[in-house]
C-alpha cells in the first residue's frame, strides 16, 4: 500500500525543488510531476515527489484523519 501525505509548499527553488511543511516537519520534495504548483499550494507527497496539487480543505481533512491515529505520527495512543 502506498500513502501520500498532504504538505504545504513553503519555498520554491529554481531547480524544481520545494521545501514543504508536513505536520510541522520541513522536507524537500521534487515538483517535476506538478510544475504548476507554487508557494502556498497544498500537494500530496509520496517518495520525495509532489504528485498532485490539492485544495486546502482536502489537505486539512486528510491531516485530521491522520491525527486520529497517533501511531502514524510516532506517538503513543492516549
Amino acid at each position: 500500500m502506498c500513502l501520500a501525505i498532504p504538505a504545504k509548499i513553503i519555498t520554491v527553488c529554481a531547480d524544481g525543488m520545494a521545501s514543504v511543511d508536513i505536520l510541522g516537519a520541513s522536507r524537500t520534495v521534487a515538483l517535476d510531476l506538478v510544475p504548476q504548483a507554487g508557494l502556498g499550494d497544498f500537494v500530496l507527497v509520496h517518495a520525495g515527489y509532489a504528485i498532485e496539487v490539492i485544495s486546502e480543505s482536502a489537505a486539512r481533512e486528510t491531516l485530521d484523519l491522520i491525527a486520529e491515529f497517533p501511531e502514524l505520527l510516532g506517538q503513543a495512543p492516549d
